[in-house]
């Protein structure tokens, strides 16, 4: 069966079909997999029997596999053993074994977000499979950062161009770091362009979320987050987005630089386990910049 893209939102995301991504790939087929990516940002595959090593495979097709964030890991963290976890893996989970999470962001909803944009050169992919999900909830939630630029009105494309925002993290999933308590210098962080000039498509993409996006320079306070709340309701507008409910087998990977993401709140008492790499990325272009896409 030939390999087919379907579409799941007017705005965002399309499965793949007709592919075993299990096994060697077809260079065609990965061309196909690879322009339908930068069309529609993030793709789906649906009942894929994958260990961490044909994962890890998959994901190499793609480019240069991305590193482990260490700092991710809780101080009660326990690394997994065995054949099938490598040191380029993450696993996301809420499953703890003596007490201790073999997993990181374990419970609860996460805001919308860019992987990694507090680092100077941001994962540029993730890639996420799903081993055990709960009985509801859990779900990846995506929002297309092409078309809340795009819906922008020109007023508000004129007042964000040339400007960059202070991107911080500190592992909370569900509020903004808070520099009351924290000095910046103890959580990561790094000014990047508010708009973004994506490295292959050429095109125009929001680079704020509601997690990690805090300060724009040259703004007041109470100017920055005036701003940043007018859009945060662009970017977080359902009408762009596309919301996956996750079924044992799945991998989906995104683009981090066109697109946010978010997870809707589930059981505690109930385990689900996933399993992410990333690609490497490079320094963020700014859209204004005159560098040309690849």
């Amino acid at each position: 069966m030939p390999i087919s893209v379907h579409p799941l939102s007017p705005s965002i995301g399309a499965e793949i079909r007709g592919v075993d991504i299990s096994k060697p790939l077809d260079p065609k087929d990965v061309a196909v997999m690879r322009q339908a990516w930068l069309d529609h940002c993030v793709l789906l595959f649906r009942d894929q029997p994958l260990d961490a090593e044909q994962q890890r495979t998959f994901v190499r097709a793609f480019g240069e596999l991305g590193g482990r964030k260490v700092r991710l890991e809780p101080t009660n963290y326990k690394r997994p053993e065995g054949p099938d976890y490598n040191a380029d893996a993450m696993l996301v989970s809420n499953i703890r074994e003596d007490g201790k999470p073999i997993g990181v962001l374990p419970d609860g909803e996460m805001w919308f977000h860019h992987d990694m944009c507090y680092s100077a050169e941001p994962n540029r992919a993730s890639f996420l499979y799903s081993i055990e999900v709960p009985s509801w909830g859990g779900n990846t939630m995506f929002s297309s950062m092409y078309a809340a630029y795009e819906n922008l009105p020109q007023s508000l494309k004129d007042r964000i161009e040339g400007r960059t925002v202070l991107q911080a993290f500190d592992e909370y999933q569900d509020r903004r770091v808070d520099f009351s308590e924290r000095p910046l210098d103890s959580v990561p962080h790094c000014f990047q362009p508010i708009v973004l000039r994506h490295p292959e498509t050429g095109k125009r993409a929001i680079y704020v979320s509601r997690l990690m996006s805090h300060r724009i320079e040259g703004l007041t306070e109470a100017e920055s987050e005036a701003l940043l709340e007018e859009l945060f309701a662009y970017t977080e507008d359902p009408a762009i987005r596309y919301e996956h409910v996750w079924r044992p087998g799945d991998l989906l990977m995104w683009d981090n630089l066109c697109s946010t993401h978010a997870r809707t709140d589930f059981p505690r008492e109930e385990r689900r386990l996933m399993r992410r790499y990333t690609l490497a990325g490079e320094p963020v272009i700014p859209a204004w910049d005159q560098r040309t896409a690849a």
